[in-house]
Formats: structure tokens, C-alpha cells, sequence
């Protein structure tokens, strides 16, 4: 069954308000980590950290699957959008692999050795995090043209 032009609409909306939702949640609990500091091994850091990097991979996995391919993929998107997502496509992966990079580096089980790096690795993803949110609002302002 084929979207209509009003139920795309509705999708793409929800889609997006989604992403800024979960952008919320990431960026507050990003927040939260920093006010552990110094950084040492137990709780909270290890919950905090285990959250956030849930967060952090369906924060990822909606605007990569679903976000991304949703602007790109469908035939009739108009082409000035689709011509922003191509261009913005090599930061936006850059940005993705820094976010899978972290959650796997932190995700498992970790001891003082890795903890030496989060202040600096934090640091790097929120770079990253914030180089995507800017791409991110330069697709949802391009929709809403």
C-alpha cells in the first residue's frame, strides 16, 4: 500500500519529533555524565554510562534507518531535499561511526584503565553529537521549506 501525500507527512512528522525527543533525552543524560567527574569505576558512572549509551544507539538507529532513508528514499521527496541529505551524508556517517565507536568502546564491561580515556572520548562525541544535530536541523528546516 502506497503513503499518501498526507500520511507521509504525518510519518515524517512523528519521525522527526521523535528524534528531537530522544536528542533530549541523549544530550541531558550526556549532561549527567559530566557531573560525575572525576570519573571513577562503580555506580553510579557504570548505570549512568550504560544508559546513556542505550540511548545513545536508538538515538543513532532512528535518524540513520529511519530519519535519513526516509528523505532520501521515496521517489517524488523534492529534490532540494534530497539534494541537502546527499550532501551532508559524509558527515553525517562520520558522526554516526563516532557514536557506534563510543558505545562500543563503553557499552561492555571496562575498568580504570578505559576510564582514563571517557573525559576525552566524552568529549570527541559531543563534537560529533553536535556536528549531527546541526545536520539534523538543516534536513528538518529543508522538509519544512
Amino acid at each position: 500500500m502506497t503513503e499518501t501525500l498526507v500520511e507521509r507527512q504525518q510519518h515524517d512528522h512523528r519521525i522527526v519529533q521523535e528524534l528531537l525527543d530522544e536528542r533530549v533525552e541523549l544530550w541531558t543524560l550526556y549532561g549527567s555524565l559530566g557531573h560525575l567527574r572525576p570519573f571513577a569505576p562503580g555506580q553510579p558512572l557504570e548505570s549512568k554510562l550504560r544508559e546513556f549509551c542505550q540511548v545513545l544507539v536508538d538515538y543513532i538507529s532512528l535518524g540513520h534507518f529511519e530519519v535519513y532513508p526516509r528523505l532520501t528514499d521515496v521517489p517524488e521527496r523534492r529534490a532540494k531535499v534530497q539534494a541537502l541529505a546527499n550532501a551532508l551524508y559524509p558527515d553525517f556517517v562520520s558522526a554516526t561511526d563516532a557514536a557506534v565507536g563510543f558505545n562500543d568502546k563503553y557499552e561492555g564491561e571496562w575498568g580504570q584503565g578505559l576510564l582514563n580515556h571517557l573525559e576525552a572520548d566524552l568529549s570527541a562525541l559531543g563534537e560529533a553529537l553536535i556536528l549531527r544535530f546541526d545536520l539534523e536541523d538543516q534536513l528538518i528546516g529543508a522538509m519544512a521549506d
